[in-house]
């Protein structure tokens, strides 16, 4: 079972960045990731934050777009994005999947 809610810490864990950088890419892609304040003033994620952090990630990272190429990319269409990410994490889980099969051999 998924959580509900992701810290900055776990979201820059599952990435492979920085902490310095999540927060940076939360405040300067406001209009697609919404992060939600506990008491003490933390920032909380939701899966689908989690998700556009994905995808940033792969429009940042792995295409080598800017940060204003790549958020004109999720505003004019996600779709394309969304699929190549969620091909790429599916690839990821079968990688591990059988890393871990062939350590049992």
């Amino acid at each position: 079972m998924d959580k509900l809610y992701y810290t900055i810490g776990e979201v820059a864990d599952m990435l492979g960045e920085s902490v310095s950088l999540v927060r940076f890419w939360s405040d300067r892609f406001r209009a697609f990731v919404k992060p939600v304040r506990n008491a003490k003033g933390n920032r909380l994620y939701k899966a689908g934050d989690l998700d556009t952090f994905r995808q940033i990630h792969f429009l940042v990272r792995d295409s080598g777009l800017s940060l204003e190429g790549a958020a004109r990319k999720m505003r004019e269409d996600r779709s394309p994005v969304e699929s190549r990410v969620r091909a790429i994490e599916i690839l990821k889980d079968i990688r591990q999947q059988l890393e871990e099969i062939r350590r049992e051999l």
